[in-house]
């Protein structure tokens, strides 16, 4: 830690922070913001926001960004990679415990517990998000047609050209987690094996019996690509997951408002349990600022600047009391009191070291099947395949 002289000397001078984060509403409008009124606050800090596309954002290593950045949102599964390359510092070292204590009870889900990795916090959870339900109520009414509640609901209303889900390789392997998970069997948790047979089969035969009903054209969209064309066409009616986005709920975002859900059950006991998203804040171990960068960071993950500037410009906040905010729920049309139950019981994917490379490869196993068929038995023994030589990488 820096003395009070220190500091002080570095407040007589002109200071540049450089942060990187992803190409939405949702990613950049909030960091712009925080940044703009933290340097009136701190007039001697100027902080300086790029945006890299949402697959960028996924595949794109944090060790490079780390070496022409300062600030990164990043995503969770990079923190045992950060543990290992000591690209990013642990924020813990930076933050008095009091604060890091307030943001872990008011974590959203395993939010904070995200960044955790090897007893050190690699970033703070300023967005929390998790594969949900979305509807345009609009389309439903005209149609006379109600929410699905089940999975045989759910493919009645496909049956009729109405739903459609992201069907890109990173979502459709988050979405086979996610019915791995539903069927009683969280993936990943064996040292050599992703999911048993039996729940594996069963994941990947509902998975392919949903997708015969889907437009192909939904295995090129993102969550983002969409909830554009939900909100800019007039023929998907439901979606029954992907990643959820605030700002579509919100009134004159899109040409038409989605309404959020939760979603359907496989036992008419529990809802599905998705696959834990969101975005954290790091700092680069080469940023020659650190202590303003944490200050900075600490000042984007409050819970005041959570439940009003972070929101109002646009972000999907990642503090438990803005989820519980009736102004931020009444301004997005509930989307965070109805999915807050998805995303507290929402399952926390892998995040060794390694564990990025069978994410960016496994997804392309599991899309090709669920486009095209195949043995199921062949895809898990692909997966295995990967998943056997990620846990073999070193930094």
């Amino acid at each position: 830690m820096k003395s009070e002289q220190v500091l002080i000397i570095e407040k007589l001078n002109n200071i540049t922070l450089k942060g990187i984060t992803w190409n939405h509403s949702r990613g950049l409008l909030p960091m712009v913001a925080t940044a703009q009124r933290f340097s009136e606050l701190h007039p001697h800090v100027h902080i300086t926001w790029e945006k890299r596309s949402l697959q960028a954002f996924a595949d794109f290593s944090i060790q490079e960004l780390a070496a022409q950045f300062d600030l990164l949102v990043i995503d969770h599964p990079w923190a045992g990679f950060a543990s290992k390359t000591k690209s990013i510092i642990p924020i813990d070292d930076y933050l008095s415990p009091e604060f890091l204590k307030d943001q872990q009870v008011n974590s959203v889900g395993a939010s904070y517990e995200s960044y955790t990795y090897e007893n050190h916090q690699w970033a703070l959870p300023i967005d929390a998000a998790t594969p949900v339900a979305s509807s345009r109520p609009d389309i439903l009414k005209d149609k006379g047609l109600s929410l699905p509640k089940n999975f045989e609901e759910l493919l009645a209303l496909a049956s009729q050209g109405l739903v459609a889900f992201a069907g890109i390789p990173i979502d459709i392997l988050m979405n086979f987690y996610t019915l791995c998970c539903s069927l009683g069997e969280d993936p990943c948790q064996a040292a050599h094996e992703v999911i048993s047979q039996e729940i594996g089969v069963k994941a990947l035969t509902m998975y392919r019996e949903l997708a015969g009903n889907i437009d192909p054209a939904n295995f090129r969209r993102n969550p983002i690509q969409l909830y554009e064309a939900m909100t800019a066409t007039d023929t998907i009616a439901y979606c029954p997951f992907a990643y959820g986005y605030a700002n579509y709920a919100r009134n004159g975002y899109a040409r038409k408002l989605l309404h959020f859900h939760d979603m359907i059950s496989l036992d008419s006991k529990t809802n599905l349990r998705s696959t834990l998203g969101g975005t954290g804040l790091a700092i680069s171990s080469q940023c020659e600022h650190k202590e303003l960068a944490a200050a900075y960071a600490a000042f984007v993950g409050s819970e005041n600047c959570q439940q009003t500037l972070y929101f109002e410009s646009g972000g999907q906040p990642g503090h438990l009391s803005a989820w519980k905010n009736e102004e931020v729920n009444r301004q997005s049309h509930n989307y965070f009191s109805n999915t807050l139950p998805a995303l507290q019981r929402a399952f926390l994917r892998p995040r060794y070291h390694g564990s990025m490379f069978f994410q960016d490869h496994a997804g392309d196993v599991v899309r090709d099947y669920v486009m095209h068929g195949g043995s199921e038995h062949k895809v898990l023994a692909e997966l295995n395949k990967l998943y056997v030589e990620s846990k073999t990488l070193r930094a």
